[in-house]
């Protein structure tokens, strides 16, 4: 049930990272881009071809650099794509596209489609499970493995039973006061205290480097209009009609076929560990769950070496 047509391509910002721009060498991969969706979208992809393939998923406000300490590990093995969702990292952000759920899983369809990438391991945090979820349930072929990290996949039924995580609390307080605009389009100053907010744990890592990299694709507002639009799908609750839509028309059975392992923090104040929890039983309720003590929402920058280990035993052990 893939998505049909390619949208035409309007108005773009430029890529606000420059392509060969390893961050000091920190970001050491060959870019990729992809123009399926109408927009050049960045990725990368390591490793050997006739492999078993991963597909890691980032979230917000990040790009494909949150996994940078694990891409290394997983290529010597495995097949590695790491694409940058529209209007993040080193992808183009079109100003007259909508930024919702519904559109990033289509764009990630035609990037799957045009790679002829599958079947797949998915490997995904924060936004990367639903858009997984969503994916799953519409092209069941397409996905083999679901490994999940501090996300909700949105159809297992689960809920936080302590209301809205600290996260969503700051959404709303400046959604209601209308100036979460104008805070999240200056993530190109603000990017560590805003992930800070979602549960970022590890100031160890954070260098000077560290920041320009997370910074520098939202060098003003206009460039921030993905990550502003991804809460407020949530906020405004734009994401229900595409869920329900998959609900009815996607193979939710097949979702729940797949092999699945879940990671999860507790120091994440994005997603509810109860929230992913009981989403991630209501689908499977007898898979692999691992909990992790001192591990915020950005697990990939606490524990990269262990989500490598985890990841390939997991891989394994579900031929």
């Amino acid at each position: 049930m893939l998505a049909q047509g390619t949208p035409t391509a309007g108005a773009t910002l430029p890529i606000m990272i420059p392509a060969n721009e390893n961050f000091e060498g920190t970001w050491p991969f060959q870019p990729r881009f992809c123009t399926a969706s109408g927009f050049k979208q960045h990725f990368i992809d390591e490793g050997p071809r006739h492999s078993e393939t991963l597909l890691l998923l980032h979230g917000q406000p990040t790009w494909g650099y949150l996994y940078r300490n694990m891409i290394p590990g997983l290529a010597d093995r495995y097949r590695v794509v790491v694409p940058d969702h529209m209007g993040f990292g080193k992808s183009e952000t079109p100003d007259d596209r909508e930024y919702t759920l519904k559109t990033h899983v289509e764009n990630l369809e035609r990037f799957l489609e045009s790679l002829a990438l599958e079947p797949l391991t998915v490997v995904a945090q924060d936004w990367g499970g639903p858009i997984a979820g969503a994916l799953t349930a519409r092209n069941p072929e397409r996905v083999k493995r679901l490994f999940l990290m501090n996300t909700v996949l949105g159809y297992g039924g689960g809920k936080a039973e302590n209301g809205k995580t600290p996260w969503f609390q700051w959404i709303e307080k400046h959604a209601n006061a209308g100036t979460l605009e104008g805070i999240l389009g200056e993530l190109g100053s603000t990017v560590l205290a805003i992930m800070k907010i979602l549960g970022f744990q590890n100031s160890s890592v954070v260098t000077d480097t560290w920041i320009r990299a997370y910074s520098a694709p939202f060098p003003d507002r206009a460039s921030c209009i993905g990550a502003i639009n991804f809460p407020l799908d949530i906020h405004e609750g734009r994401f229900l009609p595409f869920v329900i839509e998959t609900m009815k028309t996607g193979n939710i059975d097949a979702l729940r076929s797949k092999a699945a392992m879940l990671v999860s923090g507790d120091r994440d104040y994005a997603i509810a560990k109860d929230h992913a929890v009981s989403d991630f039983r209501g689908l499977y309720p007898t898979a692999p769950i691992v909990d992790v003590e001192g591990v915020g929402h950005f697990c990939q920058e606490d524990i990269p070496d262990t989500l490598v280990a985890l990841i390939d035993s997991f891989v394994q052990a579900n031929p």
